[in-house]
This record gives structure tokens, sequence and C-alpha cells, in this order.
């Protein structure tokens, strides 16, 4: 038993023995010098080396003119052209330099330059530090890598990933842009930036701003989130999540997407989009809505999808699948619609309806004509079909105006009168102005002309071959009360600009404001690094 507790004391002696040699700091070993002397008065303890001086600790070798070794402290202070090396990742040089064996960290200061195999840092003071490999200053530095140039006050090196970290004024430009922030994250061999805090990125072709992003300025690709937006020099788009691919000029933004025309006085929001600025053109989707700001009101656009192309003056707005849309005295529905700015024309296509206050039209075709210069509307057009109704305004029957084709005048923003053509019939509810009934107009004529007040009917009149009578109530029964054709929609009326939306995408829009609403009280943390940035030396030995 008793030689039993003797080894097993005698093997912890011998592993504490070890652990503490193991942790013992190695001693700086003196290579070369021309020279070597003591001078214990000026320098006591220290060995003076001159000449070709070379020493090396524990994987890294020194160099210099001249150099004061104390060696009971384990330390080196270097004079003139100072080189540290570190394997073939890291070279510092200056004007003089200290090194502690002991803490293994190094100062070096007079023209300090330290270069890596991506990237070299030129400052004033650099120190590093051996035992978790990081290189930081406080002095303004300029960091040079390939196409990029980055200028700081201050910074650190993580020597392992390759990575540098400015919290203070950091600027990185090349030929193509210029990106400020306080907080950049830079790796120098996959030349990837993490941004952090309010920051820019500016070029001749437009202006970005974010407070969290990620920029490859190999690749010129780019993820930005936290109050993000492109700037050019027409449009600006924001988003929750902004993609951006510098070198085809394309941007894409997700959840809760705005885009802002400064010239056509125009937005369009949803929650997905796409530009390609080089094509002049662009596309939105899910909840996608277009307002334009036109005789002081705006006009409201929704539809599935919706798609601008186009230069200023010759722009075009098409919407697609189940288009809606709503200005304070107009609204309508239809399958799609087509814009063009350049002719002033409006296309309603498909089943095409328009409430014109409380008069409902309808029509195979319908065309909204502006003035090209000013924009406002003009003219009405609607082709085929014509169909325009509204109820009475007392009574439970319907004025009913049916023809071929309508073609109406608009006058400050409002449609004043319109002319139906060919085959037109009437049903119209003669009131007095005590609002009693006189009697029921059925006729049929050539052309009518109709006078709108205030969005109501104010006046009606026949032209050529008018034929009919004005009845008493109880003298038209009310199965001839009704015109061939006639379909009441007034359930489906838009009322406001919430209406353009179904119920389903209302229900769609609350989830995600409540996952947006969530997301902004999360705290602010730096974008997470990426696969393709830790993992870029690894891809490129496979290469």
């Amino acid at each position: 038993m008793k030689k039993s507790l003797y080894f097993i004391t005698y093997y912890l002696v011998f592993l504490c023995a070890n652990l503490v040699l193991a942790q013992t700091p190695k001693k700086i070993h003196i290579e070369q010098s021309d020279f070597a002397d003591v001078d214990q008065v000026k320098f006591p303890d220290a060995l003076l080396l001159t000449g070709n001086v070379k020493v090396s600790h524990d994987g890294v070798i020194l160099t210099c003119n001249k150099a004061y070794f104390f060696q009971k402290e384990n330390y080196l202070k270097a004079f003139g052209n100072v080189q540290l090396v570190q394997g073939d990742t890291l070279y510092l040089n200056s004007n003089y330099a200290e090194y502690s064996g002991q803490l293994k960290k190094a100062f070096a200061t007079g023209n300090a330059v330290m270069t890596s195999p991506d990237a070299t840092l030129a400052t004033d003071t650099i120190n590093f530090d051996r035992n978790v490999q990081e290189v930081f200053y406080n002095t303004n530095g300029t960091i040079v890598n390939k196409d990029n140039t980055l200028k700081s006050k201050s910074g650190r090196y993580y020597v392992n990933q390759k990575k540098f970290q400015f919290l203070t004024a950091v600027t990185l430009t090349n030929k193509s842009y210029e990106i400020k922030s306080n907080h950049l994250d830079y790796f120098s061999n996959s030349g990837h930036s993490y941004l952090f805090g309010p920051s820019t990125i500016t070029s001749k072709t437009n202006y970005i701003y974010t407070e969290k992003g990620f920029y490859d300025t190999k690749k010129n690709l780019a993820h930005f989130l936290d109050k993000s937006y492109i700037k050019y020099d027409d449009r600006l788009i924001r988003g929750d999540s902004l993609y951006y691919d510098r070198n085809k000029e394309f941007a894409s933004a997700t959840r809760n997407v705005k885009i802002t025309d400064s010239i056509n006085r125009g937005v369009i929001r949803g929650h997905y989009a796409e530009m390609y600025k080089l094509k002049d053109s662009m596309f939105v989707t899910k909840r996608a809505l277009a307002v334009n700001f036109v005789d002081n009101d705006s006009v409201y656009i929704h539809g599935k999808k919706l798609m601008v192309t186009g230069k200023e003056g010759n722009r075009i707005i098409r919407g697609f699948n189940n288009v809606r849309f709503y200005k304070t005295d107009m609204s309508g529905k239809c399958d799609s619609i087509h814009s063009s700015t350049k002719l002033g024309l409006t296309k309603l296509i498909g089943n095409p309806i328009l409430w014109n206050g409380e008069s409902q039209i309808t029509g195979d075709l319908m065309h909204l004509i502006a003035d090209k210069k000013t924009q406002k509307l003009d003219s009405l057009k609607v082709l085929n079909n014509t169909f325009l109704v509204s109820k009475d305004t007392l009574g439970t029957g319907y004025n009913q105006t049916k023809g071929q084709n309508l073609y109406g005048k608009f006058k400050d923003g409002k449609l004043h009168d319109v002319d139906i053509i060919k085959n037109t019939e009437v049903i119209y509810y003669m009131r007095n102005d005590a609002k009693e009934l006189i009697g029921i107009n059925k006729n049929v004529s050539s052309k009518i002309n109709i006078l709108f007040d205030k969005n109501t009917i104010e006046t009606i009149t026949f032209f050529n071959n008018v034929d009919g009578d004005i009845y008493p109530e109880d003298e038209l029964p009310p199965n001839a009360r009704t015109l061939k054709g006639l379909n009441w929609r007034g359930d489906e009326r838009i009322k406001s600009k919430d209406d353009v939306f179904s119920k389903e995408e209302d229900e769609e829009e609350l989830k995600i404001q409540e996952a947006t609403t969530k997301d902004k009280a999360k705290k602010a943390t730096p974008m997470k690094i990426r696969k393709e940035t830790l993992n870029y030396d690894k891809k490129k030995k496979k290469i």
C-alpha cells in the first residue's frame, strides 16, 4: 500500500514539473550579431547587440541594426530597420520595436508597417499580442488590399481569421465606390465587409445607407438589413432586407418594401421587389401598391404584380391579376392595367368596372386619357357594351343608360359630362326639387349626353330618333324597369384606399407586421458571419 502511494505521489510530482516546464516562457535566442557588448553603467544587465542582429523566439524571427537584450527580463529593444517575421503569415516592420519573451507581445513604432499575404497596414504604432494572435493600433492607419484601401483612426487585426475590425471612423475606397462606417469588419482574404451601425456606400450610380450589412468587395454583391435603402438619381428603394448586385445594377427588396419615384411623384409598396436600373425596370409583388399624386389627389393601384418600365417621359406601369384602384372620387377594378406616361393613356383590360361617385360604368374596354404634360385626367373612353347605372336616390330602382361606346370629359379631375352613342337606351327615375317621383323615363335614341355635378347625374339630354315616354310608376311594371344586361355590383365598390386589398391580403399583412414588430424589438447585433467567409481559404485550396 505504501509503495502504491509512493508511485502515485511521484507520478503527480512528475506531471506538475512537466506542466511548469511547459508553461515556462521560452528564452529569446540570439541567432546572429556582428558585435556584442555590455555597459553596466548605461544599460545595466543588458547585452548590446550591433550590426545584422537576428534573434528568434518561439516561432518568430526578429532582425534589426541594433538591439538591447535584457536577459533576466527576457526582453528586447530593437532599433533601425526592425522586422519581426511570424512564419509566412505576418511581417512587422518599423524604426523601433520592443519584444517581451515573457508575455509574447510586441510593440512597434515609427513608420510601422504590418504585411500579411492579403493586406498591408501602415500606421505610427502597432501592438502585436502573439498569445491571441491579434494586432491592434490606435493611430491613424491605412490598409491596402488589392483594389481596396481602408483608412481608420484605430483598428484590430485577427491574424488567424485574417480579419480587420474597425470601431472608429473607417473609410474603404476603390475605383467604384466608398464605404464609411464606425464599425466595419473586413476579411482581407475574401474581401468580405460586415457593417454595423450607421454606414454609407457612395458611388457614381447610387448612394446606399445601412445599419447592418454585408458587402463582397470582390464580387460586388451585398445584403443589407436594418433601416437600409438604395438611392438612385430619381428612385429610392427601402426594405427590411435588400440584396444588391453592383455588376448588373440589380437590387431586390423583401418585406415592407417602399420605392419612391421623386420625378413622377409616385410611391410603390409591397413585400417583394426587383429593380433593374440598366433596363429602367422594376416589379413588385406581395401586396403591391402604386401611389401616384395627380391633381392634388392620390391614385392607388393594386395588383398581384406591378411592373414599371422605361425612362422618365416614357414610363409604363402594368398591373396584373385582379387589379383594383382608388382615388377620392373614382375607383375601379379590372383584370389588368396598362398605363403609359408618353401617351397619357391608361387601359383597363378584362372585365373593367368604374365607379364615378354613385355611378357604376362597365364596358368591354376602358381608356383613361391624361394630359401628357400635366398628367391630369382629361377624358374617358368606354368601348363596346357600355352600361352606366346608379341607384335611384330614394327608391329601390336603378337609373340605367346603355349603348355601344361612351366618351367622357373630366373637369378639375372629376368626370363632368359623357356622351353615349349608338343604340342607346335609358331608364331614369325623374324627381322634382322636393325629391318626389314624377315618373320613370324609358326611351331609346341615337345619342345621350349626361352632365354630372358633384359626381351625381344633373341632366340627361337625348339626341336623334328619340322614342319613348315618361311613365307613372304604377303604369310601368317591375319587369319593364330594367335594361337587358343590368348587373348592379355596388357591394364590390372600392370606397377607400384600404378597400383595394382583399380580406386574405389583409390577414397576411397582419402576420407580416407582427413579425416586423418582433424583429424591431430584438437587440441590435452585428450581422452573423457567413459560412462563405469562414470557409473562403478552404474553398480556394480545393479550386
